[in-house]
């Protein structure tokens, strides 16, 4: 070859668009079609835009090839660059119309760098080179047959105007789509494994007793003694294992939609589900929202609403029939508690939830405490807490009864510092949540 390099441009278009909006199936996509074309990868890095859309490249011993994806459009752009002639770059491009299940293409092939045209000069580097392989956490060894190479992949939490976004292995654990939500299981170098539903984070290891201590115990501190308690949602099982550490309880029903949540927390955080087995326990897989509709009157001592965001099979969780249901299956004296989103990520969702529970409990009874989730959007996140009969979170427990039952359980987040600061709401956030005239 008479040149430096081939440089091949694709253009794939008729693809599969969830295959185009999932970072982990276009990096295993590029990083096999480097490898199928005899190319020694190097590193690979990619990235989920907001909303949509993938964008990456895989570094080869060779050179490079790159990628980004418009879900929307069904359209990827691909540049598969190889030097010297030991790569064959059109192996790689059959394997990526494959893999992406492109409809339609086009390419064009160019040779770089035509010796002809260049001099070859002595060259040596004035500082020696760092080793690329000096962070172990990046590192990827698919053993002795395959070199070694550094893997940065970013996972990110978003809606149309802001996202966080969390680095994982590359690794997909577990990845389940069913009938209601695709269900994932990621491993994260900092936050240890992650739980995803339909592209949001639900779950990691680091911090869920941040969301799981404060979603149960500011409100079954206020009540004290629960008996029967109902848990909507929850299929990962952290809400049922801290409602267990009431000595009083004696059932606690726990309704989750989707069965593939409760699998996927079984095989991969035991942590959280281990408690799901408790005889104190009665699992239902079935629809949250009409299982209380048929709920007795008075049944419950405490109801918890541990849902995804306002979309999908959690879309009615947010609804002001759902709540009128759950205070008639309340007992006289009874507390709800529901997770209400940001007020910063989902303004809507976050006062919407606040107006209907003062409609339904009334003003006075519905309280918001606020908590440090930092893999939760914009790390600030709310528990919403509505009560019946004389309750107050504020005034119905002490200082003293919080912090005993704190060291008798070892709790990680949750304290009667937090308990009583939480409810404690900036000016912005109570301007947001004030009823209109």
């Amino acid at each position: 070859m008479a040149a430096l390099g081939r440089h091949i441009l694709v253009e794939l278009s008729g693809c599969d668009p969830e295959i185009l909006n999932d970072v982990s199936a276009i990096e295993t996509a590029m990083v096999e079609s480097a490898r199928k074309a005899g190319a020694t990868v190097i590193n690979s890095t990619f990235h989920h835009f907001s909303p949509f859309g993938v964008s990456g490249v895989v570094v080869i011993q060779e050179s490079h090839l790159a990628i980004h994806s418009w879900p929307e459009y069904g359209y990827a752009a691909v540049d598969l660059f190889t030097c010297g002639d030991t790569v064959e770059p059109w192996i790689s491009f059959d394997h990526l119309k494959e893999s992406l299940k492109a409809k339609n293409h086009s390419a064009i092939e160019m040779y770089r760098g035509s010796l002809h045209l260049l001099n070859r000069t002595p060259f040596e580097p004035k500082t020696p080179r760092m080793d690329p392989y000096r962070s172990e956490v990046e590192l990827v060894d698919r053993g002795p047959e395959e070199p070694r190479f550094v893997r940065t992949l970013w996972f990110t939490d978003r809606d149309a105007n802001q996202a966080l976004s969390l680095r994982y292995t590359g690794d997909c654990l577990s990845n389940q789509k069913s009938p209601f939500q695709t269900v994932r299981v990621f491993q994260t170098p900092k936050y240890g494994k992650m739980l995803t539903i339909d592209s949001a984070i639900m779950v990691t290891e680091r911090d869920e007793q941040h969301y799981h201590e404060m979603l149960v115990h500011p409100a079954l501190q206020t009540l004290k003694t629960p008996r029967r308690v109902l848990v909507i949602g929850g299929g990962d099982g952290g809400t049922v294992r801290e409602v267990l550490k009431y000595s009083s309880l004696e059932k606690v029903v726990m309704v989750e939609i989707d069965e593939e949540v409760v699998k996927a927390s079984r095989a991969h955080f035991p942590f959280l589900s281990r408690d799901l087995t408790n005889p104190k326990v009665e699992l239902r897989f079935e629809d949250g929202i009409e299982f209380v509709k048929k709920a007795l009157p008075e049944e419950y001592d405490a109801i918890f609403i541990d849902g995804s965001d306002p979309v999908g099979p959690a879309e009615g969780l947010f609804t002001e029939s759902f709540y009128r249901n759950c205070h008639r299956a309340l007992k006289s004296t009874g507390v709800l508690a529901a997770q209400g989103e940001s007020p910063m990520f989902h303004e809507k969702a976050f006062v919407g939830l606040n107006h209907c529970l003062k409609r339904v409990f009334g003003p006075i009874n519905s309280h918001v405490a606020l908590f440090f989730h930092p893999t939760y959007p914009t790390g600030m996140w709310s528990i919403h807490v509505s009560v019946k009969g004389d309750l107050n979170p504020l005034t119905s427990v002490g200082p003293s009864e919080i912090e005993n039952f704190v060291k008798q359980h070892r709790l990680h987040y949750y304290n009667a510092g937090i308990h009583f600061g939480s409810f404690s709401l900036p000016g912005f956030v109570q301007k947001m949540l004030e009823l209109p005239n």
